[in-house]
C-alpha cells in the first residue's frame, strides 16, 4: 500500500495593505529573519518580495493588521485544490519559532518585588500587586511576591492581603540594608530557580537601580516608568510608557526573552482593596551572600524627610499646581492660600521648577512625581503630555487657563477659561465664606 502523496503548501510573500500602516516603530522589520523589510522615512515597510520566505512573522506581529500574505494565481489554485481535497498537506515547521516557544514555556508566574526599608514597605509594592493580579488572571498563573531583607516575613503575609497567593522569601542579616550587589544576587538566584514570566518593580530609587541590574544579568528586556500594562494574545506583556520626550505613548513588548520586566512609578496604578487575614504559601530560601564579598558598606543613614520646606505631594488629596502662567515665584502665594483653605499642597509644572519659582520636590510630571489626588487644580499649565502623565489619574481635574485651546482642557473634568489671578482669589474667598457658615 503506497502512502498518499504529500503536497507542499505554498507559503506566499508578505505585502503591505495600502493606507493601513500606523508606523508602530518597525516591529515588522525587527522580526524578519531574512532582513527583507526596509522602512521608509514615514515609518512604512517596504517588502523585498524575492527575498521573502513567507514565514508570516511580520504579518503576525503587526498591531494594525497592515500586512497580508500574497499568493500568485498558481499558488491560489494549489490552495484551492488542497482545500477541496483530502490530500495530506506538508506543513513547514519553523525550527527557530519552535525552539523559542519551548524556551518561553519554561517560565510562568507574575512576580512583584516588595520594596522595603528597615522592614517598612513602599506603598508602590501593593499598587503593583493590584495590577499584577489582573495580569496573572489573564495568563492563568499565580501572583507572587518577592521579599528580600532581614526579619521581613511579615511583609509576605501583608502581600497576601493585597492579592498574592505565594511569596518567595530570602531573609538574612546581609540583606538588612539595600545594596545592589546583594539584592542582585538574591533576585537572580530566585529567577534562575523558579523562572517567573513577569517581574514588576516600583520605579523608585531602589527599584530603578535593582531592575536595571537584574535585567542586565539575566539578559532580558526592561521597560521603565510604565503607565499601563496588559497582556496580548501571545502572552506578551504590553508595556506602555511615554516616548520621544513624552510626545507619544509607546507600547513595548519583549517577545523573545523572559522574564519580562517593568518598573512603574508610585501612584500610577490604583491601590487594590486590602483583604484581611488572607492566606498564602511562603517559599523560604536560605540563599545568602558573604558580607566580605560585598564592596558597599552602609555606615550611616541620614534622613531628610523632615527637612525644612520638604513636602511630599504624592500623598496629598488636594493639589493646586502652577505653571508658566503664574508669571513669577511671588504669585505662587495665591495658590498657597487656596491650598491652605483646602488642606492641600502646592505643586508645579516643570517649566515653573526650571524657572526657579518652585523647588524640585513639588514638580508633577514625567520627570517629576506622579500624583493621584482627589482634586487636582492646574493653574496656568498648558497641559503638555510630559505633565499629563504625572496627574492624569487624579479623581477630578480642574483647569484654569486663559487659552481656551490649551491641551489641559482635554483631560480636565471642569475647565475655567479666564485670568487665574482673578479666578483663584475668587475661589479662595468662596471657600472661606462656606467654611464660616458651618
Amino acid at each position: 500500500m503506497t502512502e498518499p502523496v504529500k503536497i507542499k503548501k505554498p507559503r506566499g510573500v508578505a505585502q503591505l495593505i495600502a493606507g493601513a500602516c500606523i508606523a508602530c516603530g518597525a516591529r515588522c522589520q525587527s522580526v524578519c529573519p531574512v532582513n527583507c523589510v526596509e522602512m521608509t522615512d514615514s515609518g512604512e515597510p517596504i517588502i523585498d518580495a524575492p527575498r521573502c520566505i513567507g514565514c508570516q512573522k511580520c504579518v503576525k506581529i503587526c498591531p494594525a493588521s497592515a500586512l497580508e500574505m500574497y499568493f500568485t494565481p498558481e499558488e491560489q489554485k494549489i490552495l484551492a485544490e488542497l482545500a477541496a481535497s483530502a490530500a495530506p498537506v506538508e506543513e513547514e515547521i519553523d525550527p527557530e519559532a519552535a525552539a523559542l516557544a519551548r524556551k518561553l514555556a519554561q517560565y510562568s508566574g507574575v512576580w512583584v518585588f516588595v520594596e522595603q526599608t528597615e522592614g517598612e514597605p513602599a506603598k508602590v509594592s501593593w499598587e503593583l500587586l493590584g495590577v499584577g493580579a489582573e495580569l496573572a488572571a489573564k495568563l492563568g498563573v499565580e501572583l507572587c511576591a518577592l521579599v528580600i531583607g532581614e526579619k521581613v516575613e511579615h511583609l509576605c503575609r501583608e502581600a497576601f492581603n493585597y492579592g498574592a497567593s505565594k511569596a518567595y522569601l530570602i531573609d538574612a542579616p546581609v540583606f538588612f540594608h539595600y545594596r545592589t550587589e546583594a539584592y542582585l544576587e538574591a533576585c537572580c538566584h530566585l529567577i534562575e530557580k523558579y523562572k517567573p514570566e513577569i517581574i514588576l518593580m516600583g520605579a523608585t530609587g531602589m527599584g530603578r537601580d535593582l531592575a536595571g541590574a537584574v535585567a542586565t544579568k539575566v539578559a532580558t528586556g526592561l521597560t521603565a516608568d510604565c503607565t499601563g500594562l496588559g497582556i496580548d494574545d501571545k502572552r506578551n506583556l504590553m508595556q506602555t510608557r511615554p516616548a520621544f520626550g513624552g510626545n507619544i505613548m509607546a507600547t513595548i513588548m519583549c517577545d523573545k526573552f523572559r522574564p519580562q520586566m517593568s518598573t512603574v512609578r508610585p501612584n500610577v496604578m490604583p491601590m487594590p482593596a486590602r483583604r484581611e487575614a488572607a492566606d498564602g504559601i511562603i517559599i523560604r530560601d536560605d540563599f545568602t551572600v558573604p558580607e566580605e564579598s560585598i564592596l558597599t558598606k552602609v555606615i550611616e543613614i541620614i534622613r531628610d524627610t523632615n527637612s525644612k520646606g520638604a513636602v511630599d505631594i504624592t500623598g496629598a488629596d488636594f493639589i493646586i499646581s502652577g505653571g508658566r502662567g503664574m508669571m513669577g515665584p511671588d504669585n505662587f502665594a495665591l495658590l498657597q492660600e487656596l491650598a491652605d483653605e483646602l488642606g492641600g499642597v502646592v505643586g508645579a509644572s516643570r517649566s515653573a521648577v526650571d524657572a526657579g519659582w518652585m523647588p524640585g520636590d513639588r514638580q508633577v510630571g514625567q520627570t517629576g512625581k506622579t500624583v493621584r489626588p482627589k482634586i487636582y487644580i492646574a493653574c496656568g499649565i498648558s497641559g503638555a503630555i510630559q505633565h499629563l502623565v504625572g496627574m492624569q489619574d487624579s479623581d477630578m481635574v480642574i483647569a484654569i487657563n486663559r487659552d481656551k485651546n490649551a491641551p489641559i482642557f482635554e483631560v480636565a473634568t471642569y475647565g475655567i477659561v479666564g485670568d487665574l489671578f482673578q479666578v483663584i482669589p475668587a475661589i479662595t474667598r468662596k471657600i472661606r465664606e462656606l467654611k464660616q457658615k458651618k
